[in-house]
């Protein structure tokens, strides 16, 4: 019942209620974290390296909100490292080669990106393929399409500005990638917490048939979602080009892992019907914090990879856990 279709003037309470439990775990979590790492090393809890941090999330966290709606209405989202390379190699090859202007060849760079959702949509809804299947054969195929582009070449360099929005810190606080991700997040939140389509993620996440009978068109909410898990993707995919001032075919290699497992860890049921926006920005803290700190630790990259694991098999099995 509490993951079935919420009605009436009590749903926004109820959600909200069920949201700020969710998200406590992952946040004593992370500020257990962060008390850690300020004691093991004198630069952790420092405004540089705090800002720091903050640069090196904006990626991830603009494609975790899109992977938050996907794994709300039970689905996953295989794709989206793929995605965002393909965006990236579109918008450079358009901006470089071409001679598009640049916030042209962006916004072809985004629609690319929805063309990919939308065909992981369709395989789900009108052919029944499962969304693992679906999304790892459009991950491959987007891989494919941003190698071929270049064949399998890099393009490096980009008018000033677009660069400079990944290094100025506007205020000495935040760049513009920073404030879009922040935007985004912000975005998405407001979304699912008072809109109606919003609340219909968790209504289909929790039974996408009691959500069809109550007259939600669940397949075409499906394909919305995927559509802009696909966008964000691509967007994430600008934001990593101003970063690094070049686009790479291989670049998004593995990123779909890191992205569900910030919304994991931030208490998105992988199931569906439960979880949030807010949990999902700890989420993407957590992650980023802990490969900022295991780095100013002097961790290897090796070692990285299987703590980073351990913590998301014990976030599974806190989720496992507080369902009994």
């Amino acid at each position: 019942m509490g993951k079935s279709i919420a009605t009436g003037p009590a749903a926004p309470s109820f959600a909200a209620l069920a949201s700020l439990r969710g998200v406590t775990g992952p946040l004593l979590g992370l500020v257990l974290l962060c008390v850690f790492l300020s004691l093991a090393t004198d630069s952790f809890l420092t405004l540089r390296n705090c800002l720091n941090v903050l640069d090196q999330i904006t990626v991830l966290g603009i494609m975790a909100v899109g992977m938050t709606f996907v794994i709300l209405i039970g689905g996953i989202d295989l794709a989206v490292g793929s995605t965002l390379a393909l965006a990236m190699m579109v918008m450079a090859y358009l901006a470089n080669e071409l001679g598009l202007p640049l916030p042209l060849a962006i916004l072809c760079a985004l629609l690319i990106a929805a063309v990919t959702g939308l065909a992981s949509g369709l395989l789900i809804t009108g052919f029944g393929v499962p969304a693992f299947i679906a999304t790892l054969a459009m991950m491959s195929v987007a891989r494919g399409l941003a190698n071929m582009i270049t064949d399998g070449q890099q393009i490096v360099g980009f008018p000033p500005w677009f660069n400079l929005m990944a290094i100025i810190r506007y205020g000495g606080f935040l760049t513009v990638t920073v404030g879009l991700m922040l935007l985004v997040f912000v975005a998405g939140w407001l979304f699912l917490r008072y809109s109606t389509a919003g609340r219909s993620l968790y209504a289909i996440g929790g039974n996408a048939e009691v959500a069809r009978l109550a007259g939600i068109n669940v397949a075409l909410t499906t394909i919305g979602v995927y559509v802009v898990s696909g966008v964000l993707a691509g967007l994430a995919g600008v934001v990593l080009a101003a970063r690094l001032d070049s686009a790479q075919p291989s670049s998004g290699f593995t990123y779909e892992l890191d992205t569900i497992a910030a919304v994991v860890i931030g208490g998105t049921s992988l199931s569906g019907g439960a979880g949030g926006i807010a949990g999902t920005a700890i989420g993407v803290l957590i992650i980023g914090v802990l490969r900022n700190g295991l780095n100013l630790l002097g961790v290897s990259p090796f070692t990285q990879q299987v703590v980073i694991g351990v913590v998301i098999a014990l976030a599974v099995a806190a989720e496992a856990f507080r369902k009994r």
